[in-house]
């Protein structure tokens, strides 16, 4: 009955749940069955506090406790009274008058537990002890008591070897020096958790509940708070050399951050196994500025790396503002008909772009490299307007991930050697892709190479050909989908559909020879419109499939116009020594400089991700 109750709080069918519970701890009485009926008892309460049902809750809370402090010292007793003195800290935020015996009963319980763990030997409970006092007392404004008592919490959580309480405890430390006015100590606070945190990261996010936005809401709040409190210092510096320090100390944090939301997207290593050094990649090219856009709730910061330096613009705009301003654009772009993304695009361009102008035009930079956060991941930059031009008019473009993901070669001319697969039949339910033929002949006549088109393009054909040969360029044309989560998005093959782990298992088949995967091009997949998760893991697909850079496009184009722009960007990377990103650029301007083509929902959604060189 118990495990019912369970069943149905999850689903938030209260009422159920409740009926259940009382079941479940009257029955267990019954059979004398005590620290069941007090378990049953602690979960009804809670219920009820969710509900706003403060009183009922408050008293099968304090029966609880009454009857957990009757029990053995035991592990089970000592998770009791620490639930207890949860669920009673929760009340305490919803009793005005009544606070402050519900905080002193808290209070007790964590205090209760704590001795009970001391009994047996339970480092890690006793840790959570004295953690959860210092929250208690961290709400109630206490914070040079609840600093202690995180002190207390960290030390035996050292001793007790548990990690995943660590790094809790050295966050709140970071937040109680931040309350008490300590800035630098807090930083170093904040940094030790990073640095606990990150090697059960991973173990971390398996327990979390299974809501894409439930990494960067939880675990992610250290990196964005840790950000949050650099930037906070950066300002209050007077000396040069240590504020540009602390910047630098911000965008490690944030690729910290980026690497993080990358592996909980695609729950496996390929994150790590790509990581780099990041002080080699940002000096490869003098005229490129890389930009991280960090979306804090109150303000935009734009980070810009360039020429060695780091430059830290604010932006005061919110991000729910902002975030709906993004997805109306995204809409707009999509509908070729009519021009009404125009003021948009220069809105967002008035927000992200003009602030950058004057060191950009210092700098005489060519490529802009952007580091996108949350809903920006869902549009292209290049369709930002400045009133007279595009952005894609004056810059070379690209996206990354995060600078410490992009391996920083560039591309071997001389050793190019191109798959091109496709589809143009309609299958499995899917639309043709009436100009995907062309595509691929023209991509055979410009480099040779092998295709697979149609019913030769099946999984096992595409694994023999890779067994076979060396491939530099990978080029596919078919329908594409990336979802919010990794596991359902995948690439159309003629009977099949080829998902994200497998494609990485076969280029991983000759991604350790001595020529690795230079480009990887999807030429007709989509992301969801608004769902900045599934353009995180279109973002990511170089990272995952183990390439260097992928072409690919946001929104689903399969027609003439996106053949040519494909056809003009490999043209040039043939016949001209221009990086991968100016390729791209020139071949969305000769598109857009077509009076039937300059509409954005034509060039735009081709983004180039990661290497850019």
């Amino acid at each position: 009955l118990n495990d019912l109750g369970n069943a149905h709080a999850v689903r938030q069918s209260d009422t159920e749940a409740l009926a259940a519970y009382t079941e479940s701890s009257i029955l267990a009485d019954s059979l004398d069955l005590q620290p069941l009926s007090i378990r049953a008892m602690i979960n009804a309460a809670l219920v009820e506090i969710r509900q706003q049902s403060t009183q009922n809750g408050k008293i099968h809370l304090q029966l609880a406790l009454e009857k957990t402090r009757q029990l053995p010292d035991s592990h089970e007793k000592i998770q009791n009274l620490l639930t207890i003195g949860m669920g009673l800290r929760d009340l305490s935020t919803q009793v005005s008058a009544e606070h402050a015996p519900v905080f002193t009963q808290a209070a007790e319980s964590f205090r209760e537990a704590i001795r009970s763990a001391k009994e047996i030997g339970d480092w890690k409970n006793e840790s959570y002890g004295w953690g959860f006092s210092g929250e208690l007392y961290e709400e109630g404004g206490r914070h040079e008591e609840a600093l202690q008592l995180t002190q207390l919490a960290i030390r035996t959580s050292q001793k007790g070897q548990a990690p995943e309480a660590l790094y809790r405890w050295e966050w709140n430390m970071g937040r109680h020096l931040k309350n008490l006015g300590r800035t630098d100590d807090a930083i170093s606070a904040y940094q030790r958790a990073i640095d606990t945190l990150q090697p059960i990261r991973q173990q971390l996010a398996v327990g979390l509940p299974q809501n894409p936005a439930s990494f960067r809401e939880s675990l992610g709040a250290l990196f964005f708070e840790t950000a949050d409190l650099l930037l906070q210092r950066a300002d209050e510096v007077t000396n040069d050399t240590r504020k540009e320090g602390l910047l630098f100390k911000t965008r490690d944090t944030i690729e910290a951050l980026k690497a993080a939301e990358l592996q909980d997207y695609f729950k496996d290593d390929c994150v790590e196994a790509n990581r780099g050094r990041i002080q080699a990649i940002d000096k490869v090219s003098a005229s490129t500025a890389i930009i991280y856009p960090i979306l804090f709730p109150d303000r935009m910061v734009l980070l810009m790396s360039l020429g060695g330096t780091m430059k830290k613009i604010t932006v005061p705009v919110q991000e729910r503002d902002l975030t709906k301003k993004v997805h109306l654009f995204r809409t707009l772009l999509e509908k070729r008909t009519t021009h009404q993304y125009l003021p948009h695009a220069q809105s967002l361009y008035d927000l992200i772009i003009r602030p950058l102008e004057p060191s950009l035009n210092e700098f005489g930079i060519q490529t802009l490299v952007f580091v996108p956060d949350g809903s920006l991941r869902t549009i292209p930059m290049g369709s930002l307007h400045d009133g007279e031009k595009f952005l894609i008019q004056t810059y070379a473009l690209a996206i990354t991930p995060g600078l410490t993901l992009t391996d920083a070669h560039p591309l071997d001319r001389e050793q190019i050697n191109l798959l091109s697969v496709g589809l143009s039949e309609g299958v499995q339910g899917f639309s043709p892709l009436p100009n995907t033929q062309q595509e691929v002949r023209e991509l055979q006549d410009l480099f040779g190479g092998k295709t697979l088109l149609n019913e030769e393009f099946r999984i096992p054909n595409l694994e023999q050909d890779m067994k076979e040969e060396n491939f530099t360029i990978i080029h596919i044309a078919s329908h594409g989908k990336f979802e919010n989560e990794a596991k359902n998005s995948f690439v159309l093959t003629y009977d099949n559909k080829l998902t994200m782990d497998r494609l990485r298992e076969l280029i991983g088949l000759f991604q350790f020879r001595q020529i690795p995967l230079d480009l990887l091009t999807l030429s007709a997949c989509e992301t969801a419109t608004g769902d900045d998760r599934s353009a995180l893991g279109l973002a990511g697909v170089a990272v995952k499939a183990g390439a260097r850079s992928a072409l690919a496009t946001l929104w689903f184009i399969n027609d003439q116009a996106s053949s040519n722009l494909v056809n003009q960007f490999y043209l040039r990377l043939k016949e001209t020594s221009l990086s991968k990103a100016q390729a791209l650029r020139e071949a969305q301007v000769a598109l857009l400089d077509h009076p039937i083509y300059r509409h954005p929902g034509y060039w735009a959604p081709f983004l180039l991700i990661n290497n850019w060189l």
